[in-house]
């Protein structure tokens, strides 16, 4: 018998509509395939110092704020996830976020990370700019996973989601 091409999902969660979207995907694959999945948000804490550096914000209430956000992002992905009849486990880290996202899924012995990705219309895009734009952290977690790596781009996830 063969092996199922993917039995452990991580999605990275970072309050991005993109993100939520791809949670809500990831939620709807471990639903329909019966994988295990582990959302995850890290704390950038380099953007954090620099911030803190710059006097921008004061370091140990920016950083609470942070990880409430965290906490708050993963608890509505524990939320659709129930919505769905799914277990999903939730990991808040703190560090670089490509880097952490990489180790969860390692820790976790992931086949499949689930990274959002910007909509792009055919229309708004000119031949140069046409081939996929992501972002530097999708982009350093894309090049450096040991496991497979799919940009959530569905449009119409969300009603998707609700007939599901």
């Amino acid at each position: 018998m063969i092996k199922p091409l993917f039995q452990k999902i991580v999605v990275a969660v970072n309050g991005s509509d993109q993100s939520l979207h791809a949670a809500m995907y990831a939620i709807l694959l471990a639903k329909q395939y019966k994988c295990s999945l582990k959302a995850v948000y890290v704390v950038d804490t380099a953007a954090l110092k620099f911030l803190s550096m710059s006097k921008f914000f004061l370091k140990t209430e920016s950083q609470k704020n942070l990880l409430d956000d965290g906490k708050k992002y993963l608890e509505q992905i524990v939320t659709f996830a129930k919505i769905k009849g799914v277990k999903v486990e939730t990991e808040l880290r703190k560090g670089s976020p490509w880097s952490e996202i990489l180790h969860a899924a390692d820790d976790f012995d992931a086949d499949l990370i689930l990274l959002g990705g910007k909509e792009h219309s055919a229309s708004s895009l000119s031949s140069e700019v046409a081939r996929d734009r992501a972002s530097s952290t999708n982009m350093d977690i894309i090049g450096s996973a040991r496991c497979n790596v799919l940009v959530v781009r569905q449009k119409d996830i969300e009603k998707l989601f609700k007939i599901g």
